[in-house]
């Protein structure tokens, strides 16, 4: 076994992947003590062949071809494959921060925690192109529990997996995979992974940047894809109550994520003008997947949860026509005040 197994699924990313993998030997890490494994998801581009050099000079470069099955299976895949004791799983687009990672392993395997979380910088192609990062500061870290991580910390738009560092066997003892097909795949994995592990670090330390552009999966797929995508996620994190018991507590933080992502989806699907696009295919999917679906307790959250079980097609309608009052009630007050500083232009001129 070696210390460490880097996964990276390439899909179409020939504009990213080059600096991508050189971040990843930009590391002071020896070659012997890490593997990359490179997931060639059917990529039609010159991914692959933008990075050849690169592979032919790293004997730990392991590149396996699939059919393209999306980042889901190119992850699980590369997690059944792997050698390492920890499994780092970096997006394809993004970066390493130069000699960021050494000591978040060096901690992971101190500690033989099952999660290393470290944190991450957002930054735009031009901004990185400037080559200007902030310091480190002094490495620090805290030890936690799973649960007292999901309780803390977790938060449904930061599901992140490609800033943490996942003990194997922690992952395959516990049978964590990402559900394949769809698009958001991290929310399932990162609240299960927590809800599962018993020993956590939180460090101080930047280790990723992610880029910031138009092309990210989620932004560039169909809007049915998306919404269908966003149900089976939602379906997912509701299983997850199998394994919580009776701590009241957990589950109350559960079913805010499971609220959360409910509200956006039906929130994007009341926007849509496309009428060709079937509104209700996404509830009905999952109240197929998950027909005792509990938003939680409070007069709103009972009221939701009776509407989505008995008239799920009334809540998605009555979602639609508040989205369109209140658009036209916004563009009309637009239009009001438009032609007020009309006159008020006009009447300053005269």
């Amino acid at each position: 076994m070696i210390p460490l197994s880097i996964i990276v699924p390439v899909y179409n990313v020939e504009n990213y992947i080059r600096p991508c993998i050189e971040s990843i030997y930009n590391q002071n890490l020896e070659d012997d003590c890490f593997e990359v494994i490179l997931i060639n998801d059917g990529t039609t581009d010159k991914s692959i062949e933008i990075i050849a050099d690169i592979i032919h000079q790293h004997s730990n470069i392991t590149v396996i071809n699939q059919e393209n099955q999306g980042l889901s299976v190119a992850r699980n895949h590369g997690i059944a494959v792997a050698r390492g004791e920890y499994i780092l799983m970096p997006d394809s687009d993004d970066l390493l921060i130069e000699n960021s990672l050494g000591v978040l392993l060096q901690k992971a395997l101190e500690t033989k925690a099952d999660i290393v979380i470290a944190d991450f910088l957002e930054m735009s192609n031009e901004e990185i192109k400037q080559n200007i990062f902030p310091p480190q500061k002094e490495f620090q870290c805290r030890m936690y529990t799973g649960r007292e991580l999901f309780l803390t910390f977790l938060a449904p738009t930061r599901c992140y997996v490609w800033c943490n560092l996942y003990r194997r066997e922690f992952l395959i003892d516990n049978h964590i995979t990402f559900v394949p097909g769809i698009y958001l795949q991290d929310q399932p994995f990162t609240h299960e992974c927590y809800l599962k592990a018993n020993l956590c670090v939180k460090a101080e330390r930047l280790l990723n940047i992610y880029r910031k552009h138009s092309e990210s999966a989620t932004r560039s797929k169909k809007h049915k894809e998306i919404e269908l995508s966003e149900s089976i996620a939602i379906a997912n994190l509701w299983k997850l109550t199998d394994i919580i018991g009776d701590d009241t507590q957990v589950k109350s933080k559960l079913q805010d994520s499971i609220l959360h992502f409910f509200l956006v989806s039906q929130g994007s699907i009341a926007q849509l003008h496309n009428i060709s696009f079937n509104r209700y295919a996404p509830i009905d999917l999952l109240r197929e997947m998950a027909p005792d679906l509990d938003f939680g307790k409070g007069i709103k959250r009972k009221t939701l949860t009776l509407l989505f079980r008995y008239t799920p097609h009334t809540l998605v309608f009555g979602r639609f026509i508040y989205a369109r009052v209140y658009e036209n009630t916004i563009y009309l007050m637009r239009k009001i005040f438009y032609k007020m500083k009309l006159i008020l232009n006009d009447a300053i001129g005269h």
